[in-house]
């Protein structure tokens, strides 16, 4: 499970997520990938599902690249408790994800398989998802 080494501050604040993605939002290694357009927060399992999904469409051909890291902290307070009495415990770690931010990129292989797989993939994660192309991608000569 995708998880920080160690973190300054064991907890945080859930913060607002607004506006569209600054950072990480054009193809940066792969031919293909796969954008976010909604607001949420993605954990380490769901993006971990969401890889092996790939790699075992892909048949370990090819690359991919996970584009987003679970660095925020969320804290859950355990069952019948009342309230107050300071925040939760740490429970696990989320990316939080805006409107435009590439989640996974691939590379080496042929546009249908791509596009399959990266389907595949968005099935796992909590978020509605656009598959996008390299612009520069030549369609007719798909060498992968």
């Amino acid at each position: 499970m995708l998880q920080p080494k160690k973190t300054k501050f064991r907890r945080q604040q859930k913060g607002r997520m607004k506006g569209e993605a600054q950072r990480g939002n054009q193809l940066a290694f792969g031919s293909f990938g796969i954008k976010s357009l909604e607001n949420k927060w993605i954990t380490g399992r769901q993006i971990e599902a969401a890889r092996i999904a790939v790699t075992r469409y892909m048949q370990r051909q090819g690359q991919v690249w996970v584009r987003i890291f679970p660095d925020k902290p969320i804290t859950k307070k355990p069952a019948e408790v009342r309230m107050g009495k300071g925040k939760g415990n740490p429970e696990g770690f989320v990316a939080p994800v805006t409107p435009g931010r590439l989640i996974f990129e691939i590379e080496g292989v042929p546009f249908d398989i791509a596009k399959e797989a990266l389907r595949l993939a968005a099935q796992k994660l909590p978020v509605t998802t656009k598959f996008v192309v390299r612009r520069d991608y030549d369609m007719q000569n798909q060498n992968a």
